[in-house]
């Protein structure tokens, strides 16, 4: 579906499952940061009702995510740590274009949604599939399916307030670059780790 250049190694998993209060504050932030995201874009393209009416939509159920989360860490006894960088996340938001028209950079803030919420898929079916803690795989298959809805809904406004040809162009570059990026993780306890 997301044709990325490189998929996850599985053995990604056994990495997870030594750390799982890692994983979870990790995803936590994840998650608060994903809602802070699709705010940013509603307050850089207020003009768009329709993308600000569904990043609304976006926010809070990633901030719903966010508070699943928590309150997972906090069933298991485990407490939310300080906020992680996300180094991959960063190096994707450093492909961003720093110039160029308004659509163009439109194009990229959603191209770089997508491409974020891709990985996480990616990395949320694999720990669905494989992790051995039965609670968290039927969690992260949830996650999962919701992580895909916002890589389709993200392209999908691409493509409307965008010309095809710089989408697919654009998108095509995302995936090169993100490729050589995730070739240096996949070695970490975190969700892009």
């Amino acid at each position: 579906m997301f044709k990325l250049r490189l998929p996850t190694d599985p053995r990604w998993v056994n990495i997870v499952e030594k750390n799982i209060p890692e994983i979870l504050t990790d995803h936590a932030w994840c998650e608060q940061k994903a809602a802070s995201n699709a705010i940013s874009i509603i307050v850089r393209y207020p003009e768009f009702e329709e993308l600000v009416s569904v990043m609304l939509d976006i926010a809070q159920e990633e901030l719903a995510h966010f508070k699943m989360v928590t309150e997972k860490i906090k069933e298991r006894g485990f407490i939310l740590g300080p906020e992680r960088k996300d180094e991959y996340v960063n190096l994707l938001y450093n492909f961003r274009r720093k110039g160029g028209s308004r659509t163009q950079q439109l194009l990229d803030h959603l191209l770089f949604a997508a491409m974020i919420e891709a990985r996480s898929c990616e990395r949320f079916r694999l720990l669905s599939e494989n992790i051995k803690d039965e609670e968290l795989k039927k969690f992260y298959h949830e996650l999962m399916i919701s992580e895909a809805n916002h890589y389709s809904t993200f392209i999908g406004f691409a493509k409307k307030y965008c010309a095809a040809e710089d989408v697919d162009a654009r998108w095509q570059q995302y995936l090169d670059y993100e490729g050589e990026v995730i070739s240096r993780f996949g070695k970490k306890e975190t969700v892009h780790g």
